[in-house]
């Protein structure tokens, strides 16, 4: 009985020391908790005040603000960032206006004026490489031979085995717009060289091969597209401007199949 009592003594305490330690992580995690907030506080006064001069305060609350999608407001704090270290936070200013604003222009400018300050340096907006993302800007603003021209400087910048697989899709998008079917056929083919699953690569071929009546082709080409959709380029976050969709390959394929 007495040693039933002495383990039961030792339970009991371990079980003591155990709701004394939790109630003690409470204790500190609570005070550990205000003192962020507090700190968080102080830090969105100061930005808010434009009373900071680091430049990443700007930026972190901005990016916040940002992903919300109020980003006349975020600008305003980006803009900040900008005037404060600029090679630093250009890149994400013409990310953002590329891809969530459709300001192609403008997200050329922020793009350019980041290249000319950092000679001899291949930037990475966003970790993008900075030729194609202003190729995607002139891709947007239906200019396809200046689109072409910074595309294939991307594959100069990266080497064709490490280029985005989107790049040769684009080129290929491109040629095609400009007319120039058998070099469409050509990008299309290096893109698919690289992954034989690029759904977009085989809806480009589809409407190469249907646009100069090579029927087999078009058919061989849209069925591998809507077999591969599930491999498509999407973000939940963005729509890519060379985007393709289920209802738009279904739609050619039924017109191959008149």
């Amino acid at each position: 009985m007495k040693k039933f009592f002495k383990i039961l003594g030792v339970v009991f305490g371990v079980i003591l020391i155990g709701i004394i330690g939790i109630i003690g992580l409470l204790i500190y995690g609570n005070s550990k908790i205000k003192e962020l907030r507090k700190k968080r506080k102080e830090l969105s006064e100061k930005v808010e005040s434009f009373e900071s001069t680091n430049s990443d305060d700007y930026f972190e609350y901005s990016v916040e603000i940002n992903k919300s999608g109020d980003f006349s407001r975020g600008f305003k704090y980006l803009d900040k960032a900008i005037e404060l270290e600029p090679t630093l936070h250009l890149g994400y200013r013409g990310w953002i206006r590329l891809r969530k604003i459709r300001d192609f222009d403008n997200a050329l400018t922020d793009f350019n004026q980041l290249d000319s300050l950092t000679p001899n340096f291949v930037d990475a907006p966003w970790g993008e490489n900075i030729n194609f993302l202003r190729g995607e800007c002139y891709y947007g603003n239906k200019d396809y031979q200046k689109a072409i021209d910074c595309f294939n400087q991307s594959v100069k910048n990266q080497k064709e085995d490490w280029a985005d697989i989107q790049t040769f899709v684009y080129l290929g998008i491109c040629e095609y717009e400009l007319e120039n079917f058998e070099k469409s056929i050509s990008e299309f083919n290096r893109a698919l060289k690289q992954s034989i699953n690029t759904c977009e690569a085989h809806f480009g071929l589809a409407k190469v091969y249907h646009k100069i009546g090579n029927l087999e082709k078009a058919k061989e080409h849209i069925l591998k597209a809507e077999e591969n959709i599930d491999y498509k380029r999407e973000d939940i976050y963005n729509e890519f401007l060379n985007e393709i969709y289920l209802s738009e390959i279904l739609e050619l394929k039924q017109e191959l199949n008149k």
